[in-house]
């Protein structure tokens, strides 16, 4: 092939900036759908080679078959040789022009086991992959027997949310059933599972040829959901290399991509150990790089930056190259972000040569921190989040919007 590749990149949201640069360093033809409001965005602009936009972004037929007409005529004048979704939202609009357009990659059964909450635990446990007992919320006998038979706490979820957005914790069934109330006729978009307390873990990967290509797994210090629900400090920090953590969910977490089809791309999958029983249980996955910075934090800890490793690793599969997996360090490193109750916080007073990053942002406050030495970045993490907090944080809980 003598023309450059083109990539259809889908991002509705700003993130993806350094896989646009890497793909376009590679000697693609760059194409950037996003939504309408993000027009004058941050974008990098000298890797695009050209934009369109959408009035809205929601994954429904109709804008799926409007999305679908605008590429129809795109088309006429311009090859695409692959499309990729840079987020989460965006997954259900790339796995549908591909099957449209018959274009390689993720088609749309594979990609619901990536985006659909209930058909990833379906699927996990369909291949002996352990997950907290759950239920769809289809059927009222299906949903009392459920309850008879799993201990509360539950938790109800939406299907197609990231991180904790429009998660409701549930203490009895008379609770559960004033929630599904509330819920109507979106009730199915929805599920029920067993809330299972302890410490949650997240491994973010590049699968290629079907087989991982790198992992690095690290846990947070506390979990999405205490975050998100109550307020709190976002942290994270990797684990122990070598160690029991980090072989488990290696494995597991391989066995997750090969029960779901994954061939090639970047994913962000977490995983949750049980308090009760110490076992390791599936939680949720996904075929994009992990969100709220920390795919910086595997880069300061790897060496590997993982947008640009998989607009590589993309490239590669479109002509049909040969994958050379990347050599990663094996620093350690960790995350601390919180909102602030000033616009722009001054961290000047945080000043250990292990921090290596902070958050530009307004109304936020963050660092990353590196070392050779985990006890160092857990000692670090532990002592900025006191600092935080007494001197800077401000909470806002994440509203839960389906129950209002």
């Amino acid at each position: 092939m003598n023309r450059p590749l083109s990539f259809l990149c889908i991002s509705c949201y700003l993130k993806g900036q350094d896989f646009l640069r890497a793909c376009k360093a590679a000697g693609n033809t760059v194409y950037l759908l996003t939504a309408k409001k993000l027009e004058h965005a941050d974008w990098p602009r000298d890797s695009v080679d050209e934009f369109f936009y959408l009035d809205t972004d929601e994954n429904t037929p109709e804008n799926f078959s409007n999305i679908e007409k605008g590429l129809s005529w795109l088309m006429r004048h311009k090859k695409i040789d692959r499309i990729v979704a840079l987020d989460d939202f965006d997954v259900e609009k790339a796995a549908y022009l591909r099957e449209s357009f018959r274009i390689p990659g993720m088609g749309q059964t594979t990609a619901r086991h990536f985006r659909d909450k209930l058909a990833m635990r379906m699927k996990a446990e369909e291949m002996g992959i352990r997950v907290p007992p759950f239920s769809p919320l289809f059927n009222d006998d299906d949903i009392r027997e459920y309850t008879e038979r799993v201990v509360p706490p539950w938790v109800v979820k939406p299907r197609a949310e990231a991180s904790a957005t429009g998660i409701k914790k549930v203490h009895s069934a008379e609770a559960l059933w004033e929630v599904l109330g509330q819920l109507g006729e979106d009730r199915h978009r929805y599920l029920i599972e067993q809330f299972k307390p302890g410490d949650v873990y997240h491994a973010d990967a590049i699968t290629a040829g079907g087989e991982t290509q790198f992992c690095q797994v690290s846990r947070y210090l506390d979990t999405p959901f205490e975050v998100a629900h109550g307020g709190g400090i976002f942290r994270s920090a990797t684990v122990p290399y070598g160690g029991e953590e980090q072989q488990a969910l290696v494995q597991m977490n391989a066995e997750v991509m090969k029960a779901f089809g994954m061939q090639f791309s970047a994913s962000h999958t977490e995983f949750i150990r049980a308090k009760d029983d110490g076992q390791y249980y599936f939680l949720e996955t996904s075929s994009r790089v992990g969100g709220a910075h920390l795919a910086e934090m595997v880069e300061f800890a790897s060496g590997i930056n993982l947008w640009a490793e998989w607009a590589r690793l993309e490239t590669a599969m479109a002509k049909k190259h040969a994958y050379e997996p990347p050599h990663p360090k094996e620093d350690h490193a960790g995350i601390v972000v919180s909102l602030s109750r000033f616009q722009h916080p001054d961290t000047a007073a945080f000043s250990d040569p292990e921090i290596v990053w902070r958050l530009q942002k307004d109304y936020h406050i963050g660092m990353i921190v590196r070392s050779g030495s985990r006890e160092r970045v857990i000692s670090l993490l532990d002592e900025y989040a006191g600092r935080i907090h007494r001197d800077f944080h401000a909470s806002a809980p994440v509203p839960d919007k389906p129950f209002d």
